[in-house]
Formats: structure tokens, C-alpha cells, sequence
């Protein structure tokens, strides 16, 4: 097992598990592009590896928010409903066709290139969205609430089976947008609490594909499941705009390497 003990896998799993603790954001948008970009490891692998890492990192996530009671648990439910059945769909249309229309055009770089993007400007525009959406969301109904949660859930189910990439900033900013009145910590931790049925799900279905590295997954959760606690715990005590910037310009810099 001392294969597992490789330092610039456990180092890197470390960050990035610390951000995903942090923000919610960071799993699936910084490793799938590290090791795609750094490591040189073919993207549906990558995507296939990160999955089952997020999922590892995020059920040690949402323990630790669970335990500091910040999960909603309505909120994590109305999202699996969306999340999990969008996943089967989409590994099945990947099993199906996916390797064909990778070869041909890219369809795992080319998503992944454009999540990443559209998370960055969630990022950095999320403060503009809710000023701008959020008076006429104010006025939905609970019974459209609810709908636009589960529909978020089919999006993001979607974008996150095929890149990893969706659940963190494109994710909280439309619950920010829907749940105004919920502490941010609490949407922190109930979007890392949905996520790991998701993860999950999409990354034994990328392994079935076999598009999974174990040894590296094991390398990387030796990192990363120290760092996510890190993060989970010091998640109310990080003011956003020291990290937001620094999180929407990598990843906005990523994406655009990705897709040019």
C-alpha cells in the first residue's frame, strides 16, 4: 500500500479537498483539469477518477457539516430527485455513444472546458445574478421553489456525470438565488451533501465504463479527506472575497486552456 503515499498526489489531494470544504466548490473543478493538464491523464479517466474522489472527499464533508447541524436535508432531497436519474441517463447515453463522440469531438474536454468557465463567472457575477434575479424569485411560489430545485438537480446531474464539473458554484448560486433566507453555510453544506449520491453513482458508472485510476484515487483521498475536514471546519470563518477571486480566475484560465 506505500504506492498510495506518492506526495504530489496526497498534496494535491490535500488542497483541493480543503477548498471543497471550504466553498463547496473545488473538487471536480481543480482536479479534473490538474490531472487532465498536469498529470496528462486522458479526461474521461480523469473525470471517471475525480467521481469517485469527490465522492470519498464529500461524504467526510457532509458528515462534518451534518455534525455542525448545517444541512438541510429538504433542500439535499429535492436535488437527488433531479441529480441521480439525470446521472443514469447520461452514463447510459455515454456508454452507448460517449466514446464515439469523444474521439470525434472532444465531448469530455470540450464540457468540461465550458463548466469550468460558467462556474468562474458564477463566481465572480454572483452577487450581480442575485441583485438582479432576486426580487422575482422572491415572489415563487414554495411549490416552484421546489420544481427549480429539482430541475437544478437534472442540470447539474448532467454537467457533473460527464465533466465532474457543476455541483460547487454554478450549484450555489442558483440555491443562494432560490434560498435567500438560508445561512449560506447551511446551502454550503447541503450542496456537498447531495453531491455524494451523485459522485458516487456517476463514478461506479464511469468505472463499469472502466475510466477510473484506483491507485491514483487512493492517492489522492490520503490528501483529501484531512483537507476537506480543514476546510469544513474553518467554512464559517473564511471571508468569500479572499478566495473568490483567486478560485474564478484559475478556473477561468483552465477552462479557456481546455477549450483553445
Amino acid at each position: 500500500m506505500l504506492h498510495i503515499f506518492q506526495p504530489t498526489y496526497n498534496l494535491s489531494g490535500l488542497a483541493v479537498g480543503i477548498l471543497v470544504g471550504l466553498t463547496g466548490v473545488g473538487g471536480g473543478s481543480l482536479m479534473t483539469p490538474l490531472l487532465v493538464l498536469v498529470f496528462g491523464m486522458h479526461a474521461s479517466t480523469a473525470v471517471g477518477t475525480d467521481l469517485i474522489y469527490a465522492a470519498g472527499t464529500k461524504v467526510v464533508g457532509t458528515a462534518t457539516h451534518g455534525w455542525r447541524g448545517s444541512v438541510d436535508w429538504n433542500i439535499v432531497g429535492r436535488l437527488a430527485a433531479g441529480s441521480l436519474p439525470a446521472a443514469v441517463v447520461t452514463l447510459w447515453l455515454l456508454s452507448r455513444f460517449g466514446a464515439h463522440i469523444d474521439a470525434r469531438h472532444g465531448l469530455t474536454t470540450t464540457v468540461l472546458g465550458v463548466a469550468l468557465l460558467l462556474t468562474a463567472a458564477a463566481i465572480v457575477f454572483r452577487r450581480l445574478i442575485l441583485d438582479t434575479l432576486g426580487e422575482a424569485v422572491a415572489k415563487f411560489r414554495p411549490t416552484t421553489i421546489t420544481a427549480l430545485t429539482v430541475l437544478l438537480g437534472v442540470v447539474v446531474g448532467v454537467l457533473v456525470t460527464i465533466s465532474s464539473v457543476g455541483a460547487g458554484a454554478i450549484g450555489m448560486t442558483v440555491l443562494v438565488l432560490l434560498y435567500p433566507k438560508t445561512p449560506v453555510s447551511t446551502l454550503v453544506g447541503s450542496d456537498i451533501a447531495y453531491a455524494v449520491p451523485l459522485t458516487l453513482l456517476a463514478g461506479l458508472g464511469h468505472g463499469l465504463i472502466g475510466q477510473v485510476n484506483l491507485v491514483l484515487l487512493l492517492s489522492l483521498l490520503v490528501g483529501s479527506i484531512p483537507g476537506v475536514i480543514i476546510g469544513s471546519l474553518l467554512a464559517t470563518r473564511t471571508p468569500d472575497r479572499v478566495l473568490r477571486p483567486i478560485l474564478a480566475s484559475t478556473l477561468a484560465l483552465v477552462g479557456a486552456k481546455l477549450l483553445f
